[in-house]
């Protein structure tokens, strides 16, 4: 099968524990609920120090928090996506030789996603001690069309011997959670956290039921295992680990399959797990493999009519790209009971814990392509409102709500309150996805049920938090996205996503202030017109830190105050810094983690001066580690922004393939999704220049020269547009819905069928 943009393969499998732990995170299985690593089915020698994975997204326990000193409203405990039943092991015998990747010798191997079949397969090509060659061909599937779903399809071709096969297939409920003592993104203390309580046999298939050890909730894991040959057949229960064994007779030249369907249900979405599961096995069962293939294509080609980019003459990069928006889809919660890891359901790191990335990397890509899904997400926020109010009283505020920096289930997970809890900003970050929402959609429903309760609830939040002085409303002692530059007054993309929370605070409060069911809302929340003006007051009068001799805004109050840190004086060891310096020693410099001042600049472009954001743009680049990987797309996007489409492409280059060359050093631990997700903001947002407003949606392409062109699709209001940037013209076209009004190069256009728009004359950084 010859490599495509569509596929992302490896081949000659490496087996060293770096490359297979690696592969595990890029290679795994997941549809939004489900997850599973890529294990090895036959398993690893014993001196490998591995964890077979796999997740269900929200599904937690809750873990003790230890603080050194336990002062007032600091953590104590918090809550850990779980490490549920083990349904892939399949350990496969030739005349009792057990395969395996470490004996005997590996002839060729190969390892693929195949992007539009939904599958991951791997082709091994194998000799025994004793010389038996055989070709292994195994392929993964999680369904998307059955979020409970996992399959795994098990070929063995004998190539040169006929003889006895043994084959068995195992179901394991005594599990335990990945950790590292040495990284503060993992969990460090091992724990059991699921107590398996019933493992049986019935009518052909296992079914392990756990229990959580302190969330009280359940998980049902039920196993089905077909060979299509004759065989016989026979059942092993040990402890809670059931073993499915068939055995048959290998034929030269003639295929062997096993087909194993796994479910999982919990009791977070349902009842009884159970019983659920065994509707769930059911239900698959009740159609051909060869059919959930077939609506696994379909699924995928929808989502890529909707969401596509194609980037030409650059294949390597266009590959990278769509392995990026795959990952998103994998990653992406399908209900309200859950939302989006920022290593999504590929590892343990960070816990399976939710943080801004969701509504700031990972949204604006959805919420323009499948919007559906971003209200899910928002549901999902509006579904721990009252948890985020409770967070606030414990912080000390008489009103509003404030959103955990990091959680699962709505409690606070943060420990280290000064890059955790701190950060303010999560409550604008949320607002601005919620108003993104009503403006891609108009969905003044929503708006209506639980997104104007959100931006009310988080805009009094802003007034407890804040004051005025001297005229100015002024936010104090809170923490920006740069995590190495903490507890600081007036940072200044937390001030400036509070302006935009109030402000839209008042415009929903006028926009449903004439509509059914408002009265009953305002005097369920206790709103005021008093409320409204002061909400508008302190967006008015918001203090925004600027500097007239830099002609830049601060990063916060204190900032350019701070002693400056060559970048190259560093070793290159000692990166990321937070794993090596003390956070009070990097709080007292001006360097930075991530970009802060330049997100802000994004997302808020029309607060400041193209001069003022150009000096931002090249001060702070200077200053700025990239330890994060939410950074590099960033900086790509404002540099396409402010014209500088080399310098765009090199960062895009960076991001793009971050996960692909482990640039972090730790995508074992799971993919970064959403660095994913700023891939797409950099192509749609930067070189495309999209943006969406209040006034409508405008684009203002550029074109990097290492392109031949590229294109992109986005929805807005129901209709579908593809966007084509070409050397010279942009061909816009309307592919389904309604006529829209779209502003291109400055300039407003109606779409009815399509439009050819010259490119303005290129300037020479963008040549």
């Amino acid at each position: 099968m010859a490599t495509t943009e569509t596929v992302y393969e490896i081949n000659d499998i490496p087996l060293d524990e770096y490359h297979i732990s690696l592969n595990e995170a890029l290679f795994h299985n997941a549809n939004g609920y489900i997850g599973v690593r890529y294990n090895f089915e036959e398993g690893y020698p014993q001196e490998y120090n591995f964890v077979r994975s796999q997740y269900i997204n929200g599904f937690y326990d809750f873990t003790p928090m230890k603080q050194a000193e336990n002062l007032y409203g600091l953590v104590n405990e918090k809550q850990t996506m779980l490490n549920i039943a083990d349904t892939q092991a399949i350990k496969l015998f030739i005349d009792n030789e057990p395969f395996s990747m470490f004996s005997g010798t590996v002839l060729s191997s190969r390892l693929w996603l195949d992007m539009d079949k939904g599958i991951t397969v791997r082709k091994v090509v194998w000799r025994s001690p004793q010389g038996k060659e055989l070709e292994l061909t195994v392929t993964r599937m999680a369904s998307f069309d059955q979020l409970s779903l996992f399959t795994i399809e098990y070929e063995v071709l004998p190539l040169n011997f006929s003889g006895e096969v043994l084959i068995e297939s195992g179901h394991n409920g005594e599990v335990l959670n990945y950790v590292d003592p040495d990284d503060p993104r993992m969990a460090c203390e091992p724990m059991q956290h699921l107590t398996p309580l019933m493992c049986e046999i019935k009518e052909g298939e296992s079914y392990i039921t756990s229990v959580t050890s302190r969330s009280g909730l359940e998980v049902c894991s039920c196993v089905k295992n077909i060979l299509l040959q004759e065989h016989r057949q026979e059942f092993l229960i040990n402890g809670y680990h059931a073993i499915c064994q068939f055995e048959t007779e290998a034929i030269q030249g003639e295929k062997i399959k096993l087909i194993k369907y796994a479910v999982f249900c919990d009791t977070i979405r349902y009842e009884n797990a159970k019983k659920q599961a065994e509707l769930e096995m059911a239900k698959a069962f009740a159609v051909p493999l060869v059919d959930l293939y077939k609506k696994q294509e379909e699924y995928l080609a929808a989502y890529w009519e909707n969401c596509l980019i194609q980037i030409d003459g650059d294949p390597e990069l266009n590959r990278a790209t769509r392995y990026s928006l795959y990952q998103l889809i994998q990653a992406i919660g399908k209900d309200r009971y859950c939302n989006i890891a920022p290593k999504g359901l590929s590892g343990d790191g960070y816990e399976g814990h939710y943080f801004w990335d969701s509504e700031m990397y990972i949204q604006p890509f959805f919420t323009v392509t499948n919007p559906t899904l971003t209200r899910n997400l928002l549901e999902n926020r509006y579904a721990t409102l009252d948890l985020a109010r409770e967070n606030a009283r414990i912080l000390g505020h008489r009103r509003g709500a404030l959103y955990p920096w990091r959680t699962i289930m709505g409690r606070e997970c943060s420990g280290y309150f000064p890059s955790g809890s701190a950060q303010y900003h999560i409550n604008g970050d949320i607002a601005y996805a919620v108003v993104a929402y009503y403006l891609a959609t108009k969905d003044l429903a929503f708006m209506q049920e639980k997104g104007a309760e959100m931006l009310w609830e988080t805009a009094r939040l802003w007034m407890e938090t804040g004051n005025f002085y001297e005229g100015k409303f002024h936010i104090n002692d809170v923490t920006g996205p740069d995590e190495y530059t903490c507890i600081v007054n007036n940072n200044y993309y937390t001030n400036i996503v509070a302006q935009y929370n109030l402000r839209w605070a008042v415009k929903i409060y006028q926009l449903l202030k004439t509509s059914a069911g408002f009265d009953a809302l305002k005097a369920k929340l206790d709103l005021k017109e008093e409320e409204m003006a002061d909400f508008q007051k302190a967006a008015d009068n918001m203090y925004l830190p600027y500097d007239e001799k830099l002609k830049i805004n601060p990063q916060d109050d204190s900032f350019l105050q701070k002693r400056k840190w060559d970048l190259a004086t560093i070793p290159k060891n000692k990166f990321p810094l937070l794993l090596h310096y003390h956070p009070l020693h990097l709080y007292r410099h001006q360097i930075c983690k991530q970009a802060d001042t330049i997100m802000a600049h994004f997302i808020m472009e029309d607060a400041q001066s193209e001069e003022t954001m150009f000096n931002s743009f090249h001060y702070y680049e200077k200053i700025t580690t990239h330890d994060s990987s939410l950074s590099y797309c960033i900086f790509s996007l404002m540099a396409a922004r402010l014209g500088m489409a080399d310098k765009a492409y090199a960062y895009y280059e960076l991001t793009a393939k971050l996960d692909l060359t482990d640039r972090h050093g730790n995508t074992a631990n799971g993919i970064h999704v959403a660095n994913m997700g700023g891939n797409y903001l950099a192509v749609v947002y930067g070189f495309g220049g999209f943006r969406l407003k209040e006034q409508g949606i405008s684009i203002a392409p550029i074109l990097p020269g290492q392109w031949a062109g590229y294109c992109f699709k986005l929805s807005f209001e129901g209709s579908r547009i593809r966007v084509h940037v070409g050397k010279e013209q942009c061909v816009i076209s309307l592919e389904n819905g309604d006529a829209k009004k779209i502003t291109v190069y400055g300039k407003e256009y109606l779409l009815k069928d399509m439009l050819f728009i010259d490119r303005p004359s290129l300037s020479a950084d963008d040549k």
